[in-house]
């Protein structure tokens, strides 16, 4: 939905007087790969002037067990016991390292026998936004069976990573 859309202007894009108004566009390296994703999110915060701009550090700062508040890390534990009840294979140590840099954004990338994982971490240091994009394949009846609470928490959980990753890195 584009902001007009959204906001009860022409819903085939064109821009009219006052109302005219400016739609965000962008790409994420996380919909190249998985253009058509079972799952999809995209979470944007604002960031305070003076904060770093370099993804690989906003992506390791958001994923890293130190940006994770007590609650996600207790949920990573408890889907690290659970997986192997349904056949899937604990997550390994660097499940979320960066595997590509480019322009203003990392890609975290995982593939495996029940989904494909994309993750863009991004900042748009003009706009003051930090931006993860997340898609996800799923792959058979493990993959729907794993991702079933995982689609609930996704949005609150990144949410609050990226908020404490932000408090983490204004610091900076």
């Amino acid at each position: 939905m584009t902001t007009q859309e959204s906001s009860g202007g022409p819903a085939d894009g064109r821009q009219s007087g006052a109302d005219a108004r400016i739609s965000p566009v962008f790409r994420s390296l996380a919909l190249e790969s998985i253009p058509v994703p079972d799952y999809a999110d995209v979470i944007v915060l604002p960031v305070p002037a003076g904060c770093p701009t370099d993804p690989r550090l906003w992506a390791d700062t958001v994923f890293s067990l130190g940006s994770m508040p007590a609650w996600i890390r207790l949920l990573m534990g408890l889907r690290q016991r659970a997986v192997g009840m349904i056949g899937i294979r604990r997550a390994p140590a660097n499940a979320f390292a960066v595997a590509e840099v480019r322009g203003e954004e990392a890609l975290i990338s995982a593939d495996d026998a029940h989904l494909d994982f994309r993750c863009g971490v991004a900042l748009d240091a003009g706009a003051r936004l930090l931006r993860i994009t997340t898609a996800v394949r799923l792959k058979g009846w493990r993959g729907r069976l794993y991702f079933a609470p995982v689609r609930v928490l996704h949005p609150l959980v990144v949410h609050a990573m990226m908020a404490r990753a932000i408090r983490r890195l204004s610091r900076h």
